[in-house]
């Protein structure tokens, strides 16, 4: 029995039961997310930072434009009046996707994760702006992630595309579920998919930071489908977190899952927008060097590598040109510690930032390497070349030893010729 024996169902439409998580800061990139729907599955992209993204790939200036307009606020803590252009927002939006959308050749589908706890300094509306833009673009499904609000499908509820649009959300809880649920009935649109992250999934987590050990993505799961059971509602569930071969997505497609998502092992592809010393740097870590920390300004635990950058900045806040983590009324925690460590810091000594970075940065910079618990496991699935770095290997090597190995097998990419 393979993944291959399995097929996602959504709407009309069936895909091999496969996603790719979307990674922020263009770590799932267009390449990686066409790479999947190429071959049948479902790839995402994020739109964290995607005026910036956009900036890096169609060399457009809306963070220079930001930056230059709100200059007069860089060496000032307060930030209440640093906003994003709303227009300039749905114009980088719709650039992103339309650029991902017009290159589909397969017959799978690009979803796009939404990281609604980007506040931006005014939640609502740049929520409104990213979903709306979205969907005018073409994008074929929106995963609503990281921090769910329950009044997002109000945003979105007169776009022409409202009915039409996948629309998933990814919970860590059937709390959580249960919450969501309640509004998105009173609105006849429940959510076409359910992805429910475990405690050893990457980035973010849906876990408070004292008992996030304390869960198993198993358990969740079970639940999910219990609770989905007796409410009469039959919404395909895809776990997320620690599905490292395909023998574990069997696993949960035996026990009623419409299909997996995972991430962990594509950060090292070809098509991942981590740069390659970085990648290098994921194969190489131990276990011991992956922890959960409390380092992120929104307020939830974060798994990442001890080895990241960001974790040692004491760099000015770059909101003018990013913030996009402010909370409305320009608030953010790494502000706060910023300002707090420039009074306190005597004369000659170096600024040290102890709790919060500047998360805004580090993403943009390839500097917050967060990643899944499994990362220890990447050296398994590829080949130390001769001159000592690793083989990176293309999606398609890791989407198809998902689709195809059996026994918890892990078919490495054939050896690069050197």
């Amino acid at each position: 029995m393979n993944v291959d024996n399995f097929r996602l169902q959504l709407g009309k439409k069936e895909y091999v039961p496969i996603i790719i998580g979307g990674m922020g800061v263009n770590i799932s990139t267009t390449e990686l997310a066409l790479a999947a729907e190429k071959l049948g599955g479902i790839g995402h992209i994020s739109d964290a930072l995607i005026t910036y993204v956009c900036d890096r790939i169609f060399s457009t200036s809306f963070v220079s434009r930001k930056r230059k307009k709100y200059a007069q606020y860089s060496a000032n803590p307060d930030k209440s009046a640093v906003l994003f252009d709303l227009e300039e927002l749905a114009e980088a939006q719709k650039k992103y996707i339309e650029h991902t959308i017009s290159q589909k050749t397969g017959k799978g589908a690009v979803f796009l994760n939404c990281m609604e706890k980007l506040t931006m300094n005014s939640g609502i509306e740049t929520l409104k702006v990213r979903l709306s833009a979205a969907m005018d673009a073409g994008i074929d499904g929106l995963t609503l992630a990281a921090g769910l609000n329950l009044r997002t499908l109000d945003l979105i509820q007169d776009h022409p595309r409202f009915r039409d649009v996948n629309i998933g959300i990814i919970i860590s809880s059937v709390r959580a579920l249960a919450i969501f649920l309640k509004r998105a009935i009173r609105l006849n649109r429940v959510p076409d998919y359910i992805i429910v992250e475990g405690p050893l999934a990457g980035g973010h987590l849906g876990f408070g930071p004292a008992d996030w050990h304390t869960f198993d993505l198993k358990t969740i799961f079970s639940d999910v489908l219990a609770f989905l059971k007796k409410e009469g509602l039959n919404i395909p569930v895809i776990p997320a977190g620690g599905i490292f071969t395909g023998s574990d997505a069997v696993d949960y497609l035996q026990m009623g899952a419409g299909g997996v998502q995972v991430a962990t092992r594509f950060t090292i592809s070809k098509e991942a927008g981590l740069p390659a010393d970085v990648k290098q740097n994921y194969i190489n870590a131990r276990e011991e060097d992956i922890v959960v920390n409390m380092a992120s300004t929104t307020g939830y635990p974060m798994r990442m590598l001890t080895s990241s950058p960001t974790l040692r900045y004491a760099i000015k806040p770059n909101c003018e040109g990013l913030g996009y983590l402010l909370e409305n009324g320009g608030k953010c925690t790494y502000i706060d510690e910023y300002y707090q460590a420039l009074a306190e810091r005597k004369a000659g000594a170096p600024l040290v930032v102890k709790e919060k970075t500047c998360l805004c940065t580090g993403m943009a910079n390839y500097d917050c390497w967060t990643c899944g618990h499994t990362t220890y496991r990447l050296k398994e699935t590829t080949n130390l070349l001769p001159n000592g770095k690793w083989q990176l290997p293309t999606a398609e090597d890791i989407f198809y030893d998902y689709q195809f190995s059996r026994d918890h097998s892990i078919m490495r990419p054939e050896p690069e010729v050197t």
